[in-house]
């Protein structure tokens, strides 16, 4: 390992840690020579093809995920933790399905957990991944959206016995 302040080649390790829930070894490194204090990451090298829709191939590429997911979750209530469990969780699904995944699995999978935590970020990757063309996709999604959460309760006012009542 080269160091980022001197370029020396001699460091030790400090500290060593699993994460992204024993997906990578963080590292905590102290160059020899110069003292400087510097983070590696360390991540299985598991060689995943991506196959597109175009019948294109090409090796999985974490920081595309992460990009997408990022861009979809912009200015949204959604931390780096979730955002970087998203993308382990993606690449822990590329890492299983064997040596070759289809971009559509991938894809889902982001949809599936976008969803959970957030509709607008959720609209956004969908509109990007499933080439929405007009406002009557976004409005399609929408609802398909609204119909797979739960309906909300609302109170009932005094006219019907101010019981809660479920808005079936």
């Amino acid at each position: 390992m080269r160091c980022p302040s001197c370029s020396h080649r001699e460091d030790r390790v400090v500290d060593s840690r699993e994460v992204e829930q024993g997906g990578a070894v963080r590292r905590r490194r102290e160059c020899l020579a110069c003292g400087f204090r510097f983070t590696t990451f360390e991540r299985v090298g598991a060689s995943v093809v991506v196959l597109k829709r175009s019948g294109q191939r090409e090796q999985f590429d974490r920081s595309k995920v992460a990009a997408g997911v990022r861009a979809a979750c912009k200015n949204r209530p959604v931390g780096e933790e979730q955002i970087e469990a998203i993308v382990a969780a993606v690449e822990d699904l590329a890492r299983r399905s064997g040596n070759v995944v289809s971009s559509q699995l991938l894809g889902v999978a982001v949809l599936d957990r976008l969803r959970e935590i957030d509709d607008v970020a959720y609209l956004r990757f969908a509109s990007v991944y499933k080439g929405f063309e007009d406002a009557s996709d976004f409005a399609r999604e929408v609802g398909l959206l609204t119909k797979t959460t739960a309906p909300k309760r609302r109170r009932r006012g005094p006219a019907d016995g101010g019981r809660e009542a479920s808005a079936t």
